[in-house]
């Protein structure tokens, strides 16, 4: 058979499958409507393991390929349940709250939290994200999160991830526990230099400090040296502030060009950190949740039951209608035996009809969901 014929053959059938879908999914809406005047839930687990035991039992050596399609055909199914169904659930009610305090365009002044001093990092986050806020520095990540929850500040920025070092785990662990959103984030190139005293030199330096992101982020250059105690402290700008006024030429800091420049030190090594390619990206909080135009990133935490296939029904849903998953990272539930809560991020926008309902379907999926907003990077 030649192969233009089979293309062809395959046109016939792809048509076929068509209507039989079209068909399939309108008979679903009829589902919904009953279910809905009934109370039902929209999964129907032990109906879905009838049909794939059918359907894998006569598919013979293709069994897995059917397995897969009526999967996603349950999926899909499933989410076009979602979209009529009436029964509104936790995040429908938030998102609607969220859209009706954003605006068209971000506020672009108020007071920011900001853990650390002028200099730090995060400092130059609070600048690209509220041009011009008024920072209010304070000494921890937790008091930042308490400032904006007190209504001290409207906004509060942390950092939440790094590309050399990973997650900070103690930011998630704060938004797990302290029900804040995220209205917006940003991504700096973080760049690290060993600074120290005019005239001191980095072969007879017996400290460093720096911050423990810092530090693990200059692991390879650290490990290289003998005899030198490598110290953590609060920030990057806080080791430069602490060296300036050491005044002892043995003393440096991993810290930022512009912290030499602000405390009059020197750089003794420009090329201390692991990676050139070197990424911090952080987040805008606030107190009451809002969603600004132009938002296309949505972040959640998860939990579900402890069971196979749990975590693939709830990665499914997303997955089935195109939306792109940037983020999936597992983190344990502290005091109970290998349960976990998960940290997502997608690529999407609650003003797109499918993705809402698709929330919801999640939603109803987990033992725990919380959805912490969806916004914008800047």
């Amino acid at each position: 058979m030649e192969l233009s014929e089979i293309r062809g053959q395959i046109d016939s059938v792809d048509q076929e499958l068509l209507k039989l879908f079209l068909q399939r999914m309108e008979l679903a809406e009829h589902v919904a409507t009953a279910k809905n005047e009934q109370g039902l839930p929209i999964s129907n687990r032990a109906r879905e393991r009838e049909i794939l035991a059918r359907v894998t039992a006569e598919a013979g050596d293709k069994e897995r390929y059917a397995h897969q399609l009526f999967t996603t055909l349950f999926h899909l199914s499933c989410a076009r349940q979602a979209e009529l169904l009436s029964a509104p659930t936790q995040v429908t009610a938030q998102v609607r709250a969220s859209l009706a305090a954003g605006a068209e365009v971000f506020p672009q002044t108020g007071l920011v939290a900001c853990q650390g001093m002028e200099g730090a990092n995060s400092q130059a986050a609070c600048d690209r994200l509220l041009p011009r806020g008024t920072i209010v520095y304070v000494k921890s990540f937790e008091a930042v999160v308490s400032a904006v929850e007190s209504g001290l500040c409207r906004f509060g920025v942390l950092p939440i991830e790094n590309s050399s070092n990973g997650s900070v785990r103690v930011v998630y662990d704060l938004l797990q526990r302290r029900r804040l959103s995220i209205v917006r984030s940003t991504r700096l190139c973080i760049r690290h230099e060993l600074l120290g005293l005019p005239g001191a030199k980095a072969d007879e330096l017996t400290e460093i400090y720096s911050h423990p992101q810092a530090i693990g982020q200059c692991g390879h250059f650290l490990e290289s040296l003998s005899g030198v105690r490598v110290i953590p402290c609060d920030n990057t700008a806080t080791a430069a502030k602490l060296v300036a006024e050491r005044k002892d030429p043995h003393v440096a800091a991993l810290s930022s060009h512009a912290c030499a420049e602000l405390y009059g030190l020197s750089v003794l090594n420009g090329d201390v950190q692991d990676s050139d390619n070197n990424y911090t990206r952080f987040i805008c909080i606030t107190k009451e949740p809002a969603i600004y135009a132009g938002a296309d990133r949505i972040s959640l935490i998860i939990a579900c039951e402890n069971k196979s296939g749990a975590l693939y029904d709830i990665l499914s849903k997303p997955a089935a209608l195109g939306v792109n998953m940037t983020k999936l990272e597992s983190c344990p539930v502290t005091g109970r035996n290998f349960e976990f809560i998960f940290f997502i991020e997608l690529e999407a926008s609650v003003k797109d009809p499918v993705v809402l309902p698709m929330l919801e379907e999640i939603e109803r999926s987990c033992q725990s969901f919380h959805f912490l907003g969806n916004y914008s990077e800047v």
